[in-house]
Formats: C-alpha cells, sequence, structure tokens
C-alpha cells in the first residue's frame, strides 16, 4: 500500500506519496509497452476496465492472449487511466481495437465489442495462424 504523510502548511494540506518496493512493481506493471511489437503481429485494444462492451471483451482478449504467445501481440490499454493514449491513437469510441502488421504497419481497426471469431480471422489473414 502506498503510505501517506500530511503536513499542513499556510492552511493547505499537502499529500506525500512514498512508494514501497511493492508499489513500485505495480507502477512498472502499468507502463505501456512500445507499439506496435517489433516483428510481430500486434492487436491493441483500447477501452476502459469500466466501460460495458469493454468488459465483454476482456475475457475475450485474456484467452486470446494465451492462444497466440510468441505467435502475436495483443495489448490491452485502459484510455480512462491513460487518456494521453486514447489521443496518441486518435480514439473516438471506445473499444476500438488497432491491429498491425509484422512490419508494424497499421492494416485495420474497429470500434464497438469485436467477438473472437473475427479477432482469430483477422490474424489469419496477417499470416498467424490458430492452433487448434
Amino acid at each position: 500500500m502506498i503510505k501517506t504523510k500530511w503536513l499542513v502548511s499556510i492552511g493547505m494540506m499537502i499529500v506525500l506519496l512514498m512508494a514501497t518496493p511493492a508499489v513500485a512493481d505495480e507502477l512498472k506493471a502499468d507502463v505501456i509497452p512500445p507499439i506496435p511489437t517489433s516483428g510481430m503481429v500486434t492487436m491493441v485494444d483500447l477501452g476502459a476496465h469500466k466501460c460495458i462492451p469493454c468488459k465483454m471483451m476482456a475475457p475475450i482478449i485474456e484467452e486470446l492472449q494465451k492462444e497466440y504467445t510468441d505467435r502475436a501481440s495483443i495489448i490491452f490499454i485502459d484510455v480512462w487511466e491513460h487518456r494521453e493514449q486514447a489521443r496518441r491513437f486518435g480514439i473516438r469510441g471506445i473499444p476500438t481495437q488497432i491491429f498491425y502488421d509484422k512490419e508494424g504497419k497499421e492494416v485495420g481497426r474497429h470500434v464497438g465489442f469485436l467477438d473472437k471469431k473475427s479477432i482469430v480471422a483477422t490474424f489469419e489473414k496477417l499470416g498467424v495462424l490458430a492452433i487448434d
């Protein structure tokens, strides 16, 4: 947990946050990786943990991350927590999925819920086959 100390200075309260090692690890885990992933087909799902269609996609994203380990990069970014990423990628609605080929070129976008079958089909078009 984060330890806080309160100081009163001229009628103002200042919060000093001191990160413990556990908090430092949490902060590191929240770093956005390079996008697209070098040399890999990449799908970036930009959404929010509290958005209903995004919540519906979460188990699909988790399954795909396991199924495509070392074959495709699948990255989720919560744009409510990382607003600068919404601007960076020009997001106008969530969830938005952006697909990149192995060379790092954006090859497609989709706004809204996207089912697993459609994502797998896009990966296959980009040369990443599903393992049965």
